[in-house]
């Protein structure tokens, strides 16, 4: 098993993102809708913190293990990767926001094209800041 985990973290960090995150982003998403669906499509800021919020541990642990392959350090990974999620959740709420007051009106598809936007931010700050290795 060590060996297949040898082999993956050899493959492109960015190849390695783009599975992970859609994984990540699936979720989610799936974690967004759910709330919608419970709280009402008016509450849909409500639900973007609820979907940061729950997401955000699971998204910890593969970004740590499945893409950028770290190994310790995992109170100050989390807290940088906390530094990271603040600055994409703002970026979501403030896209997603836009796009369901000015653009698309509909929070379903809105979110869906935040979560796509954030994502590229968010790899940048996880490559270069919450998971960056020593040189």
């Amino acid at each position: 098993m060590e060996n297949l985990y040898n082999v993956w973290c050899k493959i492109s960090d960015k190849i390695r993102f783009l599975i992970i995150g859609a994984i990540n982003a699936a979720i989610s998403y799936i974690i967004f809708a759910i709330a919608v669906w419970i709280l009402g499509q008016e509450h849909y800021q409500v639900c973007v913190i609820l979907q940061w919020s729950i997401s955000s541990v699971f998204s910890y642990f593969n970004q740590k293990f499945f893409v950028f392959c770290t190994k310790g350090n995992y109170l100050k990974e989390y807290l940088k990767c906390c530094s990271t999620w603040a600055v994409s959740y703002l970026l979501n709420v403030v896209i997603l926001e836009l796009l369901v007051r000015f653009a698309i009106k509909n929070v379903y598809l809105s979110q869906f094209i935040s979560i796509f936007l954030v994502s590229v931010v968010t790899y940048v700050l996880f490559k270069y800041f919450a998971f960056k290795k020593k040189d």
